[in-house]
């Protein structure tokens, strides 16, 4: 077949006008994307006026403000149907508080580190009785111990203390790590992990540390290495961390408890913030982050196993729970993005997980949605402080970092 000269000239404008038109679409979704990825916890945001409508759909409107067809949006974001609690006020942490730490023992919550701006960290520690409803006790950390995203667990009077990242900012992370005599309040060493780990899951089992997953060394990337070191009594029993069984999916951020000796690891993230490039103070870059509902176990078989998954995916939780009865309760967190925004958005419900049952539940509303709370247990009472809280009522997106603590009565069969 041939083609004649004009139809040649017709095809060629034909082909130019689609690499344009091509062309532009990329660069306008290239612009959105970056428009959207570059944000970090206590910086102006443009406002929201999202609200959540029924059966999780927006109306949509046409050019002249006619209703148009709706979209059904995925549920994962959204709120989830709970009842709702008695909230009580109580006296508010000397610092507020994102990503840091806290352990219970007794009636005492230790309270580690954190952001308490993105260009401020603290490098202490606080203490909050609740027996008497007050806060003191104020001592250092380390000068070298992390500032945030850290892995830590107790075993009743010592804390062992692992990895986490180092300043503000998206600054790199260490791979020291210590333990504090919580009697004594004196800190000593343990043996370094093989390579600096942000936010792994931490826990003790069967007389070995155990450290899994958390985010590698450029922030972003999930790691699933798994390691274990024997410990007793405050004091590594070995100078060398052990290689274990991977971790299935990795990332950080995630609760990890033992019941029953068995370890459980729940929720979590793939990817995270990560350091802009050629910057002098590691400014904070937005990155695509995966959250997801997992929930693993390791027994007898030393295999991972898989177990019914959260009601929604969580994460941000890696001190945002507590054992009571048989029962594990996760109090805040972050889920899934908001699919038209593209924001981060909080969780603002409590989780309830029964270890017999393998089943889950939703317990209660909190005071509003939250991320990194930090919780504890005590006579009934189920209590948080710290985090980052949402924009308010109609807006899930996160805002303030607070140093609030909260109560409620919680009874659980």
């Amino acid at each position: 077949m041939r083609i004649g000269k004009g139809t040649s000239n017709s095809t060629t404008k034909l082909v130019f006008l689609c690499v344009a038109l091509l062309g532009t679409f990329l660069l306008v979704d290239l612009l959105w994307a970056s428009s959207s990825s570059s944000s970090s916890f206590n910086w102006p945001l443009p406002p929201s006026n999202l609200l959540f409508f029924p059966n999780n759909t927006l109306p949509l409107t046409n050019k002249k403000g006619d209703a148009a067809p709706q979209r059904i949006l995925s549920a994962i974001f959204a709120d989830l149907p709970a009842p709702l609690l008695n909230w009580e006020k109580m006296a508010t942490s000397p610092v507020p508080r994102l990503d840091g730490a806290a352990l219970q023992i007794n009636d005492l919550l230790f309270v580690f580190a954190g952001y308490g701006t993105i260009d401020h960290v603290h490098s202490h520690v606080d203490i909050y009785n609740f027996t008497s409803n007050s806060w003191g006790g104020t001592f250092d950390m380390p000068k070298e111990m992390a500032h945030s995203h850290l892995g830590m667990v107790t075993d009743g009077r010592y804390i062992y203390v692992v990895t986490g990242q180092y300043g503000p900012q998206c600054r790199g992370p260490t791979a020291r790590n210590f333990v504090l005599d919580t009697k004594t309040k004196q800190w000593q060493d343990l043996p370094p992990l093989p390579v600096p780990r942000y936010a792994p899951a931490t826990q003790l089992w069967r007389g070995r540390l155990h450290v899994m997953g958390g985010s590698k060394e450029n922030r972003h990337t999930p790691g699933l290495e798994h390691w274990s070191i024997a410990v007793k009594d405050g004091k590594a029993l070995e100078t060398e961390w052990r290689t274990e069984i991977p971790i299935p999916r990795g990332g950080p951020h995630r609760a990890c408890v033992v019941f029953d000796d068995r370890l459980y690891v729940l929720g979590g993230q793939e990817g995270d913030f990560m350091a802009k490039p050629g910057s002098p103070i590691f400014k904070c870059s937005r990155r695509n982050e995966v959250v997801y509902d997992d929930v693993y176990m390791l027994d007898d078989d030393m295999t991972w196993k898989v177990l019914p998954p959260m009601p929604k995916p969580d994460s941000h939780t890696e001190f945002a729970w507590a054992i009571v009865n048989r029962s594990l309760v996760i109090v805040g967190g972050t889920t899934e993005k908001h699919p038209n925004t593209k924001k981060m958005t909080l969780v603002g419900e409590i989780l309830q997980f029964q270890f017999d049952t393998q089943t889950w539940k939703v317990l209660g509303k909190l005071p509003y949605r939250v991320k990194t709370t930090l919780v504890g247990f005590w006579n009934g009472w189920l209590y948080f402080t710290s985090g980052q809280r949402d924009k308010g009522p109609d807006d899930p997106s996160p805002r303030k970092v607070i140093g609030e603590m909260w109560r409620t009565k919680l009874k659980l069969l």
